[in-house]
Protein backbone atom coordinates (compact mmCIF):
# COMPACT_ATOMS: atom_id res chain seq x y z
CA UNK A 1 0.00 0.00 0.00
CA UNK A 2 2.76 2.45 0.85
CA UNK A 3 4.41 1.59 -2.43
CA UNK A 4 1.26 2.49 -4.35
CA UNK A 5 0.80 5.77 -2.47
CA UNK A 6 4.41 6.71 -3.20
CA UNK A 7 3.92 6.01 -6.89
CA UNK A 8 0.88 8.24 -7.00
CA UNK A 9 2.79 11.03 -5.27
CA UNK A 10 5.66 10.81 -7.69
CA UNK A 11 3.23 10.88 -10.64
CA UNK A 12 1.58 14.01 -9.27
CA UNK A 13 4.92 15.75 -8.87
CA UNK A 14 5.92 14.82 -12.43
CA UNK A 15 2.61 16.15 -13.76
CA UNK A 16 3.13 19.51 -12.06
CA UNK A 17 6.69 19.69 -13.45
CA UNK A 18 5.49 18.96 -16.99
CA UNK A 19 2.81 21.65 -16.73
CA UNK A 20 5.40 24.15 -15.50
CA UNK A 21 7.73 23.35 -18.38
CA UNK A 22 4.83 23.76 -20.78
CA UNK A 23 4.13 27.22 -19.38
CA UNK A 24 7.79 28.19 -19.79
CA UNK A 25 7.79 26.87 -23.36
CA UNK A 26 4.74 28.97 -24.22
CA UNK A 27 6.40 31.97 -22.67
CA UNK A 28 9.31 31.81 -25.12
CA UNK A 29 6.89 32.57 -27.98
CA UNK A 30 5.81 35.87 -26.46
CA UNK A 31 7.47 38.87 -28.20
CA UNK A 32 9.88 40.74 -25.91
CA UNK A 33 8.91 44.17 -24.70
CA UNK A 34 10.06 46.98 -27.01
CA UNK A 35 13.41 48.36 -25.97
CA UNK A 36 12.66 51.97 -26.84
CA UNK A 37 15.45 54.41 -26.08
CA UNK A 38 15.67 58.13 -26.67
CA UNK A 39 12.93 60.61 -27.61
CA UNK A 40 11.92 59.25 -31.02
CA UNK A 41 9.20 60.76 -33.21
CA UNK A 42 9.45 57.77 -35.59
CA UNK A 43 6.61 55.66 -34.15
CA UNK A 44 4.76 52.68 -35.57
CA UNK A 45 7.67 50.23 -35.73
CA UNK A 46 6.73 47.06 -33.83
CA UNK A 47 10.27 45.71 -33.74
CA UNK A 48 12.97 46.54 -31.25
CA UNK A 49 14.19 50.09 -31.80
CA UNK A 50 17.34 50.38 -33.87
CA UNK A 51 19.78 52.33 -31.71
CA UNK A 52 22.76 52.20 -34.07
CA UNK A 53 23.91 55.63 -35.34
CA UNK A 54 22.50 57.00 -38.57
CA UNK A 55 25.42 57.62 -40.93
CA UNK A 56 25.26 60.76 -43.06
CA UNK A 57 27.74 61.16 -45.90
CA UNK A 58 28.73 64.39 -47.62
CA UNK A 59 30.48 65.33 -50.84
CA UNK A 60 33.87 67.03 -50.40
CA UNK A 61 32.15 70.40 -50.91
CA UNK A 62 30.35 70.21 -47.54
CA UNK A 63 33.08 68.21 -45.78
CA UNK A 64 35.08 71.38 -45.12
CA UNK A 65 35.37 73.22 -41.81
CA UNK A 66 33.21 75.98 -43.28
CA UNK A 67 30.20 73.65 -43.17
CA UNK A 68 30.75 72.23 -39.69
CA UNK A 69 27.83 74.21 -38.27
CA UNK A 70 25.57 72.92 -41.05
CA UNK A 71 26.54 69.32 -40.36
CA UNK A 72 25.92 69.79 -36.63
CA UNK A 73 22.46 71.19 -37.33
CA UNK A 74 21.60 68.30 -39.65
CA UNK A 75 22.65 65.90 -36.87
CA UNK A 76 20.40 67.65 -34.37
CA UNK A 77 17.38 67.52 -36.67
CA UNK A 78 17.77 63.86 -37.66
CA UNK A 79 18.16 62.91 -34.00
CA UNK A 80 15.05 64.97 -33.18
CA UNK A 81 13.10 63.06 -35.83
CA UNK A 82 14.32 59.56 -35.04
CA UNK A 83 15.82 59.49 -31.56
CA UNK A 84 19.01 58.01 -33.01
CA UNK A 85 22.48 59.54 -32.87
CA UNK A 86 24.12 60.70 -36.08
CA UNK A 87 27.65 60.19 -37.33
CA UNK A 88 29.12 61.93 -40.37
CA UNK A 89 31.13 60.32 -43.12
CA UNK A 90 33.20 63.12 -44.67
CA UNK A 91 34.85 62.55 -48.02
CA UNK A 92 37.61 63.83 -50.25
CA UNK A 93 36.16 62.43 -53.47
CA UNK A 94 32.67 62.25 -54.98
CA UNK A 95 32.96 58.52 -55.66
CA UNK A 96 33.42 57.78 -51.95
CA UNK A 97 30.09 59.39 -51.04
CA UNK A 98 28.31 57.80 -54.01
CA UNK A 99 29.60 54.34 -53.12
CA UNK A 100 28.74 54.86 -49.43
CA UNK A 101 25.06 55.57 -50.10
CA UNK A 102 24.83 52.85 -52.77
CA UNK A 103 26.36 50.18 -50.54
CA UNK A 104 24.49 51.18 -47.39
CA UNK A 105 27.60 52.05 -45.41
CA UNK A 106 25.89 55.46 -45.24
CA UNK A 107 22.16 55.86 -44.64
CA UNK A 108 21.70 59.40 -45.93
CA UNK A 109 23.67 61.43 -48.48
CA UNK A 110 23.13 65.16 -48.14
CA UNK A 111 23.41 67.72 -50.95
CA UNK A 112 24.15 65.32 -53.77
CA UNK A 113 24.06 66.34 -57.41
CA UNK A 114 21.64 64.78 -59.87
CA UNK A 115 24.35 62.79 -61.66
CA UNK A 116 25.89 61.41 -58.46
CA UNK A 117 22.45 60.38 -57.24
CA UNK A 118 21.68 58.64 -60.54
CA UNK A 119 25.02 56.79 -60.38
CA UNK A 120 24.19 55.60 -56.85
CA UNK A 121 20.69 54.48 -57.86
CA UNK A 122 22.05 52.63 -60.89
CA UNK A 123 24.24 50.65 -58.49
CA UNK A 124 21.43 50.09 -56.00
CA UNK A 125 17.79 50.69 -57.05
CA UNK A 126 16.79 50.92 -53.36
CA UNK A 127 18.47 54.34 -53.12
CA UNK A 128 15.84 57.06 -53.42
CA UNK A 129 15.21 60.78 -53.02
CA UNK A 130 14.58 61.92 -49.45
CA UNK A 131 13.81 65.59 -50.19
CA UNK A 132 15.22 68.52 -52.17
CA UNK A 133 15.61 72.23 -51.51
CA UNK A 134 12.89 74.26 -53.18
CA UNK A 135 12.84 77.53 -55.09
CA UNK A 136 12.20 80.81 -53.26
CA UNK A 137 8.44 80.13 -53.33
CA UNK A 138 8.68 76.69 -51.78
CA UNK A 139 8.03 75.00 -55.13
CA UNK A 140 10.02 72.99 -57.66
CA UNK A 141 9.29 75.29 -60.62
CA UNK A 142 12.53 77.25 -60.28
CA UNK A 143 14.40 74.92 -57.95
CA UNK A 144 17.70 75.42 -59.69
CA UNK A 145 21.28 76.48 -59.06
CA UNK A 146 23.90 77.48 -61.63
CA UNK A 147 26.87 75.87 -63.29
CA UNK A 148 29.55 78.43 -64.14
CA UNK A 149 32.56 78.59 -66.41
CA UNK A 150 34.81 81.36 -65.12
CA UNK A 151 38.08 83.08 -65.96
CA UNK A 152 40.27 85.59 -64.14
CA UNK A 153 38.96 89.13 -64.61
CA UNK A 154 42.39 90.28 -65.79
CA UNK A 155 42.11 87.84 -68.71
CA UNK A 156 38.47 88.56 -69.53
CA UNK A 157 39.22 90.45 -72.76
CA UNK A 158 40.32 87.19 -74.41
CA UNK A 159 36.77 85.86 -74.01
CA UNK A 160 34.91 89.00 -75.10
CA UNK A 161 32.37 88.49 -77.86
CA UNK A 162 30.75 91.75 -78.91
CA UNK A 163 29.09 93.23 -75.85
CA UNK A 164 29.22 90.02 -73.88
CA UNK A 165 31.46 87.04 -73.14
CA UNK A 166 31.51 83.53 -74.54
CA UNK A 167 33.40 80.24 -74.52
CA UNK A 168 34.50 80.68 -78.16
CA UNK A 169 38.17 80.92 -77.18
CA UNK A 170 38.50 78.25 -74.51
CA UNK A 171 39.99 75.71 -76.92
CA UNK A 172 43.65 75.04 -76.14
CA UNK A 173 43.36 76.49 -72.64
CA UNK A 174 44.06 74.89 -69.27
CA UNK A 175 40.75 73.98 -67.63
CA UNK A 176 39.65 72.76 -64.21
CA UNK A 177 36.56 70.65 -63.59
CA UNK A 178 35.27 69.38 -60.23
CA UNK A 179 34.82 65.61 -60.66
CA UNK A 180 33.54 63.54 -63.55
CA UNK A 181 30.63 62.62 -61.22
CA UNK A 182 29.75 66.28 -60.63
CA UNK A 183 26.59 67.53 -62.31
CA UNK A 184 27.37 71.26 -62.36
CA UNK A 185 31.14 70.87 -62.14
CA UNK A 186 31.53 68.57 -65.14
CA UNK A 187 28.46 67.03 -66.81
CA UNK A 188 26.61 70.28 -67.54
CA UNK A 189 29.62 72.37 -68.64
CA UNK A 190 30.95 69.42 -70.68
CA UNK A 191 27.60 69.15 -72.44
CA UNK A 192 27.65 72.88 -73.19
CA UNK A 193 31.18 72.70 -74.61
CA UNK A 194 30.37 69.65 -76.77
CA UNK A 195 27.30 71.44 -78.14
CA UNK A 196 29.20 74.69 -78.73
CA UNK A 197 31.97 73.04 -80.78
CA UNK A 198 30.20 70.55 -83.10
CA UNK A 199 33.04 70.57 -85.65
CA UNK A 200 35.42 69.10 -83.07
CA UNK A 201 33.17 66.05 -82.61
CA UNK A 202 33.80 66.03 -78.90
CA UNK A 203 32.66 63.67 -76.18
CA UNK A 204 33.37 63.61 -72.46
CA UNK A 205 36.41 61.37 -72.87
CA UNK A 206 38.00 63.77 -75.34
CA UNK A 207 37.42 66.69 -72.99
CA UNK A 208 39.38 65.13 -70.15
CA UNK A 209 42.35 64.14 -72.31
CA UNK A 210 44.64 67.12 -71.96
CA UNK A 211 47.58 67.67 -74.29
CA UNK A 212 48.74 69.63 -77.31
CA UNK A 213 46.68 67.60 -79.78
CA UNK A 214 43.53 67.53 -77.67
CA UNK A 215 40.82 70.12 -77.17
CA UNK A 216 42.29 71.38 -73.89
CA UNK A 217 45.99 71.83 -73.30
CA UNK A 218 45.73 70.67 -69.67
CA UNK A 219 42.82 69.31 -67.65
CA UNK A 220 42.57 69.41 -63.85
CA UNK A 221 39.99 68.00 -61.44
CA UNK A 222 39.69 69.98 -58.22
CA UNK A 223 37.85 67.22 -56.33
CA UNK A 224 35.29 69.77 -55.09
CA UNK A 225 33.79 73.03 -56.34
CA UNK A 226 36.06 74.87 -53.95
CA UNK A 227 39.05 72.96 -55.27
CA UNK A 228 38.22 73.77 -58.87
CA UNK A 229 37.86 77.45 -57.99
CA UNK A 230 41.23 77.41 -56.24
CA UNK A 231 42.79 76.00 -59.42
CA UNK A 232 41.61 79.17 -61.15
CA UNK A 233 42.69 81.47 -58.33
CA UNK A 234 46.21 80.07 -58.11
CA UNK A 235 46.75 80.16 -61.86
CA UNK A 236 46.88 76.42 -62.48
CA UNK A 237 43.84 76.73 -64.75
CA UNK A 238 42.83 79.50 -67.13
CA UNK A 239 39.16 78.41 -67.15
CA UNK A 240 37.33 76.68 -64.31
CA UNK A 241 33.95 75.03 -63.83
CA UNK A 242 32.14 75.26 -60.49
CA UNK A 243 28.70 76.20 -59.17
CA UNK A 244 27.33 79.26 -57.44
CA UNK A 245 26.00 77.70 -54.22
CA UNK A 246 29.28 76.09 -53.17
CA UNK A 247 31.24 79.31 -53.65
CA UNK A 248 28.79 81.65 -51.92
CA UNK A 249 30.41 81.34 -48.47
CA UNK A 250 33.67 82.69 -49.93
CA UNK A 251 32.70 85.27 -52.56
CA UNK A 252 30.52 88.30 -53.15
CA UNK A 253 29.06 89.92 -56.26
CA UNK A 254 31.17 92.88 -57.39
CA UNK A 255 29.34 93.90 -60.56
CA UNK A 256 26.65 92.64 -62.90
CA UNK A 257 23.73 90.40 -62.05
CA UNK A 258 23.98 87.15 -60.11
CA UNK A 259 24.33 84.01 -62.21
CA UNK A 260 24.57 85.78 -65.55
CA UNK A 261 27.32 86.00 -68.14
CA UNK A 262 29.54 88.97 -67.34
CA UNK A 263 28.90 88.88 -63.58
CA UNK A 264 32.09 89.68 -61.66
CA UNK A 265 32.73 88.13 -58.25
CA UNK A 266 35.48 88.78 -55.73
CA UNK A 267 36.81 86.63 -52.90
CA UNK A 268 35.54 88.23 -49.72
CA UNK A 269 37.83 89.40 -46.94
CA UNK A 270 37.81 86.95 -44.04
CA UNK A 271 36.89 83.95 -46.20
CA UNK A 272 37.84 80.58 -44.75
CA UNK A 273 40.96 78.75 -45.89
CA UNK A 274 42.11 78.18 -48.56
CA UNK A 275 40.28 81.24 -49.91
CA UNK A 276 41.74 83.49 -47.23
CA UNK A 277 44.94 83.83 -49.28
CA UNK A 278 42.99 85.04 -52.34
CA UNK A 279 40.94 87.84 -50.75
CA UNK A 280 40.18 90.51 -53.34
CA UNK A 281 40.79 88.21 -56.31
CA UNK A 282 38.27 88.91 -59.09
CA UNK A 283 36.86 86.46 -61.63
CA UNK A 284 34.15 86.72 -64.26
CA UNK A 285 31.45 84.30 -65.43
CA UNK A 286 31.69 83.53 -69.17
CA UNK A 287 29.01 80.80 -69.15
CA UNK A 288 26.12 80.12 -66.77
CA UNK A 289 23.57 77.35 -67.04
CA UNK A 290 20.75 76.41 -64.62
CA UNK A 291 20.80 72.96 -63.03
CA UNK A 292 18.04 71.15 -61.09
CA UNK A 293 18.66 71.33 -57.34
CA UNK A 294 20.41 68.18 -56.21
CA UNK A 295 18.63 65.57 -54.08
CA UNK A 296 19.26 64.50 -50.53
CA UNK A 297 19.11 60.71 -50.82
CA UNK A 298 18.67 57.72 -48.53
CA UNK A 299 19.34 54.00 -48.48
CA UNK A 300 16.60 52.12 -46.55
CA UNK A 301 18.96 49.32 -45.47
CA UNK A 302 19.29 50.73 -41.94
CA UNK A 303 16.22 53.00 -41.80
CA UNK A 304 12.64 51.97 -41.07
CA UNK A 305 9.70 53.35 -43.03
CA UNK A 306 8.59 55.18 -39.90
CA UNK A 307 12.00 56.83 -39.55
CA UNK A 308 12.08 57.89 -43.20
CA UNK A 309 8.62 59.44 -42.81
CA UNK A 310 9.64 61.21 -39.58
CA UNK A 311 12.74 62.68 -41.21
CA UNK A 312 10.75 63.83 -44.24
CA UNK A 313 8.00 65.33 -42.10
CA UNK A 314 10.45 67.34 -40.02
CA UNK A 315 12.71 68.53 -42.84
CA UNK A 316 9.77 69.69 -44.98
CA UNK A 317 8.20 71.56 -42.05
CA UNK A 318 8.08 75.29 -41.39
CA UNK A 319 10.40 74.68 -38.45
CA UNK A 320 13.21 73.72 -40.82
CA UNK A 321 12.36 76.20 -43.58
CA UNK A 322 12.85 78.95 -40.99
CA UNK A 323 16.14 77.45 -39.80
CA UNK A 324 18.70 80.19 -40.34
CA UNK A 325 21.63 77.78 -40.40
CA UNK A 326 20.28 75.79 -43.32
CA UNK A 327 18.44 78.62 -45.08
CA UNK A 328 20.22 81.85 -44.35
CA UNK A 329 19.54 85.50 -45.09
CA UNK A 330 22.32 86.64 -47.42
CA UNK A 331 21.49 90.28 -46.63
CA UNK A 332 22.86 89.83 -43.12
CA UNK A 333 26.57 90.58 -43.18
CA UNK A 334 28.67 87.52 -42.46
CA UNK A 335 25.71 85.12 -42.64
CA UNK A 336 26.73 81.65 -43.84
CA UNK A 337 24.57 78.57 -44.21
CA UNK A 338 23.61 75.93 -46.73
CA UNK A 339 21.22 77.81 -49.06
CA UNK A 340 20.31 81.46 -49.53
CA UNK A 341 16.76 82.14 -48.37
CA UNK A 342 16.27 84.30 -51.45
CA UNK A 343 16.84 81.21 -53.62
CA UNK A 344 15.42 78.34 -51.53
CA UNK A 345 12.50 78.66 -49.14
CA UNK A 346 12.95 75.21 -47.61
CA UNK A 347 12.89 71.49 -48.35
CA UNK A 348 10.12 69.81 -50.36
CA UNK A 349 9.40 66.28 -51.52
CA UNK A 350 10.00 65.13 -55.06
CA UNK A 351 10.27 61.83 -56.91
CA UNK A 352 13.10 59.99 -58.59
CA UNK A 353 11.56 60.76 -62.00
CA UNK A 354 12.16 64.49 -61.51
CA UNK A 355 15.80 63.80 -62.36
CA UNK A 356 15.05 61.95 -65.62
CA UNK A 357 16.41 64.84 -67.76
CA UNK A 358 19.88 64.00 -66.42
CA UNK A 359 19.67 60.30 -67.26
Amino acid sequence: MRKNKGSKGIAAILLVAIMALGMVGCGTNTPPASNNQGNSNAEGNNTTTNISPIIVTWYPNESSNTHEGVRTEISRLIEQATGRKVEHKLTTDYTIAIEAIASGSADIAMAMGAVGYIEAKNRNPQVDVLFVNSDKNGKLDEAKYFSWLCVALENAAAYKSGNTYSIDNIKGKKISFVSNSSTSGFKVPASSIIEHFPADQLDEDKLIEGGRNNFFNEVYFGGSHQGSAVNLLNGSAEVAAFCDTELLPYIELKSGEDNTIGAVYTVRAGADAPFDQYAGYDFIVIAAKPVFNGPNAYNPKNLSEAEIKAIRDLFTSEEVSSNEILFYDADIEGAIGLYKKSSSYGYVLTSDSWYDPYR
